[in-house]
């Protein structure tokens, strides 16, 4: 309840009106979406400028409880799939461009201008433009309880509870439980169960 009857104006505005607003563009995006495979398996808040484009057969799966905040655009070609697990938040101007798939864990979080991508431009033939040389696919896992903080790029597979650092480029998986940060990311913090430590951080990482 409002301690005050001066809350009420905000609480219209941004819960009241941003809830039946969420719900109307929801609505648009299952209406515009018949031609292909859109779930959302319960309730879920999509923000100002959510954008879904799937012109093919393509999938996009969200779980119950996701917060789409603000600027969410998603791009799934041909029968690429993205999925969305349980409670994982977005905050702002989030990029995902799937081709073959992109699958996201429950309760992960998603800072300001994320981008997430399963493929990477070619461009090493000198005599053709880089447009028409194709791209280099591999599917993309974000595990459970993952966070990935503002302006990173994920280009691969981060585990479980990992923490990728503002600015940092995934370009090989990140382990459970291990912060990475850079350009290229490297992991330089494991803070996960001892037991789970991998083999390969020993020489490495403290």
């Amino acid at each position: 309840m409002p301690s005050t009857w001066r809350e009420l104006p905000w609480r219209f505005r941004y819960i009241a009106l941003a809830r039946a607003a969420s719900q109307v563009r929801k609505v648009s995006i299952e209406a515009t979406h018949l031609h292909c495979n859109v779930e959302f398996q319960g309730p879920v808040y999509l923000g100002p400028g959510f954008s879904l484009q799937i012109p093919g057969p393509g999938s996009f799966i969200v779980g119950p409880g996701v917060e789409f905040r603000r600027g969410f655009h998603c791009e799934i070609s041909g029968s690429g799939r993205v999925s969305i697990g349980a409670g994982s938040a977005f905050t702002f101007s989030t990029l995902i461009q799937c081709t073959t798939s992109i699958e996201i864990g429950e309760q992960c979080v998603f800072a300001q201008s994320v981008l997430i991508v399963d493929g990477s431009h070619r461009f090493r033939q000198p005599d053709e433009p880089m447009l028409g040389q194709g791209y280099d696919y591999r599917p993309v896992r974000i595990g459970k309880g993952a966070s990935v903080m503002a302006k990173a790029t994920v280009l691969a597979d981060v585990g479980e509870g990992a923490f990728v650092a503002a600015g940092a480029v995934v370009t090989h998986p990140v382990p459970a439980y291990c912060l990475a940060a850079g350009v290229p990311a490297r992991v330089i913090e494991y803070f996960g169960p001892p037991d789970q430590r991998p083999p390969e951080l020993d020489a490495t990482v403290r």
